[in-house]
């Protein structure tokens, strides 16, 4: 049987990449890379810039040298050419650097396709001479404290999980239940917790580990013969830190075991942690008994970020790269991007990845080009934040002195358009709408929304002001 050319091994690690990321990022970092050469089991393949090759070492890194391993051998290796900038007077040229083969620490291993082993956890069975301290807490070192965003979307699971880290076992949060919806920082806060704990107790055992591997131990101690061994080690943690604890809904013999690793743990005064998108109320399939003790701590919500913590979120994470961006570039992002901390990091790290590929200056119209292609054919839903800008940028007045009490007539239409554009623009509920808009109650936004009806029929002036602001916010 012939080797395979390069191109047919780059093939079908693309296949098989293609399964574990979302179609966004396969396209944005996996496509533009050719492939050129293959020898010695080694594949080198070529990538548009230094910042090209740096993103993909320390994120991708884990799933392109497994999947290369499954087609090259044990052995195989991975090799970059990258294309770097000359200077003014010089062209592109090409530099070759090896892959530093460092397991990144952002990939999921769960997506891991069958045939390519993911890395997990130590043995969870008890080892003979096994020292507690030599189990590896699984934590990611880049979710620090100090790298989390507090605002008032998280305020109370930030300060909970702080005192937590400060006093393990010792607070009457335990357990910490932290709830919210997806990329909203559960998986950062909660390794925040492990981290902060290790520095300051060194010989404490924590460990993270999602609920889902969790499971997948717990079956395979079964199969074994070592479910005893299972228990004892989960019940010999310090610090036990269980994400996503959603997954073991409807797995009635996980959640047995967990019950009494649960039991034994908060009775020895150990600190258990743990992560869901919904509330305790809300998990549909768990066991009522082990719901009961989820409310024996502190259960904290995340929310969606608000303009002031999204602003923040992007000027840190700019700030920790090193790179330069208009801030209203900046500002835009953060007012287009509502939802979550993911997407608006996405949304960013595209945008980065569109000025580096295409050779291009970082500009609101970049920006503006890449987050329609990034939201796709989608309906982008307008935020309340970002109509009472541009509504006060029209008029030239700041966003404070709209919300705030005063009756100047020109203040007063600026608030109203605000309210008007909010209802018809957005799927906020009118009581939503007003207190966004200075704490209005609904009543006064639904009398807004009439007054400016009323003032498009009768004042020729004021139906330009509908007409000129409407674009500025259609066509953003």
């Amino acid at each position: 049987m012939s080797e395979l050319t390069c191109q047919e091994v780059w093939d079908k690690c693309l296949n098989v990449i293609k399964d574990n990321v979302s179609p966004q990022n396969f396209k944005t970092w996996f496509e533009p890379i050719v492939p050129i050469n293959v020898k010695d089991k080694t594949l080198t393949i070529q990538v548009p810039s230094s910042f090209f090759f740096e993103y993909l070492e320390e994120h991708y890194i884990t799933l392109i040298r497994k999947t290369i391993k499954r087609f090259l051998g044990k052995d195989g290796k991975l090799d970059y050419n990258i294309v770097v900038e000359g200077g003014q007077n010089s062209n592109p040229y090409i530099t070759n650097l090896p892959s530093n083969h460092q397991g990144s620490v952002k990939n999921n291993p769960i997506s891991m396709p069958i045939g390519i082993s993911s890395p997990s956890i130590r043995n969870p069975f008890i080892i003979p001479g096994l020292q507690k301290i030599n189990i590896n807490p699984q934590l990611n070192p880049t979710y620090t404290f100090d790298a989390f965003v507090e605002g008032e979307c998280n305020r109370l699971a930030r300060s909970a999980g702080y005192a937590v880290a400060q006093k393990p076992g010792g607070t009457s949060f335990n357990p910490l239940l932290i709830y919210g919806a997806g990329g909203l920082g559960k998986t950062h806060l909660a390794n925040a917790i492990g981290l902060e704990t290790k520095k300051l107790y060194p010989d404490k055992t924590v460990l993270y580990v999602s609920a889902d591997k969790f499971q997948t131990q717990f079956v395979d101690s079964i199969m074994d013969g070592k479910k005893n061994d299972f228990m004892h080690f989960y019940q010999s943690i310090d610090v036990l830190i269980i994400d996503d604890v959603q997954f073991l809904s409807g797995k009635e013999k996980t959640q047995d075991v967990f019950f009494h690793i649960f039991n034994h743990l908060h009775q020895n005064g150990k600190q258990i942690i743990l992560t869901s998108d919904k509330a305790p109320v809300d998990i549909i399939g768990m066991e009522q008994r082990l719901l009961s003790r989820f409310k024996w701590g502190l259960a904290a919500d995340l929310q969606s970020p608000e303009l002031e913590t999204r602003l923040a979120i992007l000027k840190k994470k700019i700030k920790n790269d090193g790179i330069e961006i208009p801030y209203e570039v900046i500002e835009y992002i953060a007012y287009s991007i509502t939802t979550n901390v993911r997407e608006l990091e996405g949304s960013l790290i595209s945008l980065l990845a569109q000025a580096s590929l295409n050779r291009k200056e970082i500009t609101i119209d970049l920006a503006k080009k890449m987050l329609d292609k990034f939201v796709k054919n989608t309906a982008r839903e307008v935020s309340i934040d970002y109509i009472q800008k541009v509504v006060c940028d029209y008029f030239d007045i700041p966003v404070e002195i709209m919300k705030s009490k005063t009756r100047k007539r020109e203040i007063v239409q600026a608030r109203q358009l605000a309210m008007y554009f909010s209802k018809q623009l957005t799927k906020s509920s009118l009581a939503h709408i007003g207190k966004h808009c200075g704490n209005k109650d609904h009543a006064t936004v639904l009398h807004a929304c009439k007054t400016v009806n009323n003032l498009a029929d009768t004042d020729k002036r004021f139906k330009g002001f509908i007409s000129d602001i409407e674009k500025r916010l259609i066509h953003s």
